[in-house]
């Protein structure tokens, strides 16, 4: 019994030791005003922070929130992300293709068409394969828009979202999902061809927890949302693959840990917390692949622009 553990040990290290392939952590500190940070990992379960900001903030209220990164099929990774709490009709954009190097922030005015807009908050972009574009979707309240709730008004979100194919032409905005309830901070996952899931807050004040729902394509439409499977006072779900099975990493701001359940069917949920290790003041982004050898590569260039900043603001 002992050979056999020690037997399954031994190859669980090798394996992750001969993996071609590292995890990316997209993000942030609070307040927010030092802008994007990474931590990598190549287990899915152990992190480690990059230790440098790569991109600082320039749009709006000087901000880098909730930061999304997909890579597209060309390489290119484009990042969205929150730029103001509230007085804002938009996202940021911007893109890179080394991740150290960033094209100049945008600001995707998405909601200019809706005046009465409060807020935009969390953009998180995903890639369909099937479509071939990248959807983004937020979370935003528009005042006396739905059926009123147990919020206030300027507090009841609905998602949305935007597709493009070059990050110059948009579509229309669109409603994503009505819940019938104020939900933000959702992420779309593809499990099969048109099998994909929907991670979500509920963000009415007796629950503020995370749900899941389901649908057929990325963009839905989305049904049977779920008994919530995490505790009050928990957001910002991340999700990771390894092989059978999903991770789903949150902020469990509550118990001010950040926190983790795995499952196989999105029905039932174990926790990992005691399996996980964060560096602390990590806040949630995005999970996401990348070779080692670009991890290294990029571990190299952020150490030659730090020292280049250094040398600058020494001057």
């Amino acid at each position: 019994m002992k050979k056999s553990l020690l037997y399954c040990l031994l190859c669980g290290i090798l394996l992750t030791a001969c993996s071609k392939k590292a995890w990316v952590f997209t993000s942030f500190r609070e307040p927010a005003n030092e802008g994007l940070r990474l931590l990598y990992s190549n287990d899915g379960y152990h992190w480690t922070d990059l230790d440098t900001v790569f991109l600082k903030p320039a749009l709006d209220q000087q901000i880098i929130r909730d930061p999304s990164i997909a890579k597209g099929p060309d390489g290119t990774f484009h990042l969205v992300f929150t730029t103001a709490w509230k007085g804002n009709k938009g996202f940021g954009y911007a893109s890179s293709k080394d991740l150290v190097h960033w094209s100049e922030q945008k600001l995707i005015n998405v909601m200019a068409t809706e005046p009465t807009t409060v807020n935009i908050w969390a953009p998180e972009i995903f890639y369909d394969d099937e479509s071939k574009e990248f959807i983004i979707i937020w979370a935003s309240t528009i005042p006396n828009r739905f059926e009123k709730g147990v919020e206030a008004e300027d507090n009841n979100h609905r998602m949305y979202y935007t597709t493009t194919r070059d990050f110059i032409n948009f579509s229309p905005s669109r409603l994503f999902l009505d819940p019938g309830f104020s939900v933000i901070d959702a992420v779309i996952l593809k499990r099969a061809p048109r099998d994909h899931v929907l991670i979500l807050k509920d963000n009415t004040r007796p629950e503020r927890n995370i749900r899941v729902a389901f649908g057929e394509t990325a963009i839905g439409p989305y049904h049977d949302v779920s008994p919530a499977f995490t505790d009050h006072l928990t957001e910002g779900p991340s999700v990771i693959r390894l092989k059978d099975k999903w991770l789903i990493y949150f902020d469990d701001y509550q118990k001010k840990i950040y926190d983790a359940v795995e499952t196989t069917d999105f029905k039932t949920f174990r926790s990992i917390t005691k399996s996980i290790s964060l560096p602390p003041g990590h806040k949630h982004g995005t999970i996401f692949q990348l070779e080692k050898k670009f991890l290294k590569k990029l571990t190299r260039q952020r150490r030659h622009k730090f020292i280049i900043n250094k040398i600058r603001e020494a001057r």
